[in-house]
């Protein structure tokens, strides 16, 4: 409707009618006997003249909508009232309609005050025993609930519905002046948006769904008349109630009946509607992540709320950033990917049921982007009913003697992501990548090759009590699981095979310090005390031998992210649970967007992702990632490029594998979040283990999107600087030797003979025979003599086995 016209004339006789009657009113209060004097009224205009005639109007709560990445499926709402602003083409025309015959007959004839009404409340409330009669039009009526929810302080809300002559001059007043401002329509939304509907339902938005399941816009008579009764007194009028429903019912028949008087309907469509038995639903909106669409999505809730917590561009304090999120009317497309997620779900309770003091926990990062696709546990993210309690006894040994439950089946702890006293857990193995990340940065290559023992004496001090010390000493001796030497390896075979004899003394070459900051760039937090304080310097992580085996806490959010940092070519990017966000007028925040930042360089990330290949069962560009896989199945379960690594620690208290493909990065651990020194053995490749969840989620993710190939590393970063090896057939070995250190390697002595027409004990050849990287390895092979010609060329095969730990080491 187009704005009216105002005629001055009209407006100032209002005022002037509007300020005498004022003046009678307060009078009435006042002096009831010199009510009608014209001393009264003459003050009473003059009083109103001076009454304020600007209404300040604070937009009033709204419910935010937290949405899947699809923009279309419910995650969650959250609200302090469940209210969403609609405008008046969403409104079903009968609604209008009803709430005039309701409220206002003359609404569209008035100037925002009825001067009649005025005068027939005030002749009516000075005749005793006759029932109270107001005055309110719909444009009072929205001008009250306006300075209430424009309110600073609880008084101001107090004086805003107090029954009193003040009052109701200042809502004359103002509505005199928003009836100028506005035309009938806006006033009529505006209202509408704001009226309480009972049964937490503020605004008709609200109310439509609360009490019928459909949008405002599907309203028919009977169920536009119910409502439109209701907003007078909706406790007393509450129909889902027994006690309310007769009042109501009665209640909306006298609002069709008014709408017939008003000409809004027929009296055929009146008796239509009022034979209509309805049965209006309680359907409250859920509220808050303990009530999402889905239960198993809480977790994701939960990070997402946490995540908003911590923006400051919500407000300076928690509180603000909260009242944001519960008034704001935002709505929210997070980055929970449904078909990951549902993945996730099923893929963590094939491995564990709820009530399992194990917990399977599975985290999905895209590279690139760094957005959080899944995250799921074996768990249901509510509190335990202290009335009727569900969680177990806790598994730590000390907390059961007291009675202390744990937190299974039940939860909202943030188990995966950290934070509120969960540091995390071991990792294992998978921080072996860290490793191989600043080894490359220091300029040695994917082909360095060294011969990994069964146990390495390093040069860092432990004390000497630890079983990982070397016996009569204070230096940590890490070794291999079940005592076997590692053998000649190279990044590719030992990451495959998880020497720990080859990356302790290659992390101690390049320092753990350069080692530590490569996960802190890669984004691993070191939320437990004492790892906080190995990481703290330089010096403190010079010092930290076990590092590169992964003895420091972290989630599976962090270990996710972190590989899906080098999976995006070096590109670091900030955990976020957003894809867009939008303000109540659909303005779009730039907060969502990837916070993202080069942290390695392009071909330092995709070296490391070669060597990544090997452990999951899919090959490097040089296919020499050995003979053995620590988790080979990912790459034909996945079918898809994949590159990861799986880690076991300490007496398999914790398992965890991280596989990846170029959209997704997928991190799994198992541990108890209870007991970190559980007696329970986690397991890997068992159906009851954590490798399952990990590539069943990554299998899942990838259905339908494309098979993208990880780009190769280049030949420097990935066979160094290549010299000639000398030919030293049929040589003594002390001169075989020589000649090979002189060349600039490093020559090792083959404990198994071959056959060769050499003479026997001499050098029958080298592995390899033609061209290795500077500083290399150079295996002699001695001869047997009498046999074929020795020296195939090719690399003399990684010895050791896929390990598990061995002497309090993690491994895996």
């Amino acid at each position: 409707m187009r704005k009216r016209d105002h005629n001055v004339l009209t407006n100032a006789a209002s005022l002037l009618i509007c300020g005498l009657l004022a003046g009678v009113v307060v009078a009435a209060a006042a002096f009831p006997a010199v009510a009608m004097s014209g001393l009264a009224a003459k003050a009473g205009a003059e009083t109103f003249g001076n009454l304020p005639t600007e209404l300040t109007v604070a937009r009033a709560p709204q419910i935010s909508y937290l949405l899947a990445s699809d923009g279309k499926t419910p995650l969650a709402t959250m609200y302090d009232e469940n209210r969403r602003d609609v405008k008046l083409a969403d409104i079903s025309p009968y609604m209008i309609k009803a709430i005039i015959a309701a409220e206002d007959h003359d609404f569209y004839k008035h100037n925002g005050v009825d001067i009649n009404g005025v005068a027939r409340a005030f002749v009516n409330n000075q005749s005793e025993g006759s029932g109270r009669q107001g005055a309110s039009t719909l444009t009072m009526q929205y001008v009250r609930l306006a300075i209430a929810y424009s309110a600073t302080h609880p008084a101001d809300v107090v004086a805003a519905t107090e029954d009193t002559s003040a009052r109701k001059l200042r809502e004359m007043r103002l509505a005199l002046q928003v009836d100028k401002e506005f035309s009938k329509d806006e006033i009529l939304t505006r209202y509408l948006n704001l009226a309480s509907f009972g049964n937490g339902a503020y605004g008709i938005y609200a109310a439509s769904q609360v009490y019928f399941g459909k949008p405002p816009s599907k309203l028919k008579i009977e169920e536009a008349a119910l409502l439109a009764g209701m907003v007078k007194a909706p406790t007393t009028n509450d129909p889902t109630t027994k006690s309310g429903y007769p009042l109501a019912l009665d209640r909306r028949n006298y609002v069709i009946q008014n709408m017939v008087d008003t000409k809004a309907i027929t009296q055929q469509e009146a008796d239509a509607a009022k034979a209509v038995k309805l049965k209006p639903q309680d359907k409250r909106t859920p509220n808050g992540c303990v009530a999402t669409n889905v239960n198993e999505w809480g977790f994701f809730c939960d990070y997402f709320y946490r995540w908003w917590m911590q923006q400051e561009t919500f407000g300076s304090t928690s509180y603000d950033r909260e009242r944001r999120l519960k008034s704001g009317g935002y709505t929210v497309v997070t980055s929970i990917d449904i078909q990951a997620q549902k993945g996730a779900d099923k893929a963590v309770r094939k491995a564990k049921s709820v009530n399992s003091k194990e917990a399977a926990m599975v985290a999905v990062v895209e590279p690139g982007t760094g957005r959080v696709r899944a995250l799921a546990v074996n768990r249901q993210f509510k509190l335990d009913d202290p009335k009727h309690p569900t969680n177990k006894i806790s598994s730590d040994p000390a907390k059961s003697r007291r009675g202390i439950k744990g937190n299974y089946p039940a939860t909202v702890n943030p188990l995966l992501t950290g934070g509120d006293g969960i540091a995390g857990y071991q990792a294992g193995s998978t921080f072996k990548i860290f490793t191989i990340v600043a080894a490359l940065e220091k300029g040695i290559p994917l082909s360095y090759s060294f011969n990994a023992p069964q146990q390495f004496k390093s040069e860092y001090v432990i004390d000497s009590s630890s079983p990982a010390a070397c016996p009569g000493t204070h230096f940590y001796c890490p070794t291999n699981s079940g005592q076997k030497a590692g053998g000649v390896q190279n990044m590719w075979s030992a990451f495959s095979q998880s020497i720990n004899t080859y990356f302790v003394p290659l992390q101690q070459q390049v320092g753990a310090e350069n080692v530590v900051d490569v996960a802190k760039r890669a984004g691993i937090q070191f939320r437990a005390s004492n790892d906080a304080t190995f990481a703290a310097t330089k010096d403190a992580a010079h010092q930290w031998g076990a590092f590169t085996l992964g003895v420091s806490s972290t989630t599976p959010l962090d270990l996710a992210n972190a590989y899906a940092t080098l999976a995006a070519d070096g590109k670091y990017c900030e955990p976020i649970p957003v894809q867009e966000i939008r303000d109540p007028d659909g303005k779009k925040l730039d907060i969502a967007n990837p916070r993202c930042e080069k942290r390695f360089s392009t071909d330092v990330a995709r070296a490391a992702v070669d060597a990544a290949r090997c452990p999951v069962g899919d090959n490097s560009k040089t296919s020499k990632c050995g003979s053995s896989r620590t988790a080979g199945v990912v790459r034909g379960i996945v079918d898809a490029p994949v590159a990861g690594k799986s880690g076991t620690t300490d007496s398999e208290k914790t398992a965890a594998l991280v596989a990846m493909t170029k959209q997704y990065a997928v991190a799994g651990i198992m541990a108890d979040p209870d007991w970190p020194q559980t007696n329970v053995k986690m397991k890997h490749a068992e159906k009851d283990g954590i490798n399952p969840p990990v590539y069943e989620t990554l299998r899942d993710a990838m259905k339908g999107k494309p098979r993208i190939n990880f780009e190769p590393p280049g030949q420097k970063i990935s066979e160094g600087d290549q010299r000639s090896i000398p030919d030293v057939k049929c040589q003594p070995v002390d001169t075989a030797k020589s000649r090979i250190k002189g060349a600039g390697f490093e020559p090792i002595v083959s404990e198994t003979k071959v056959a060769s027409t050499c003479p026997a004990g001499t050098a029958a050849g080298t592995s390899p025979d033609g061209r290795t990287i500077k500083g290399g390895i150079v295996t002699i092979q001695i001869s047997t003599g009498g046999g074929a010609p020795a020296g195939t060329g090719k690399p003399a095969p990684p010895g050791g086995t896929p390990g598990r730990p061995g002497n309090g080491r993690p491994n895996g």
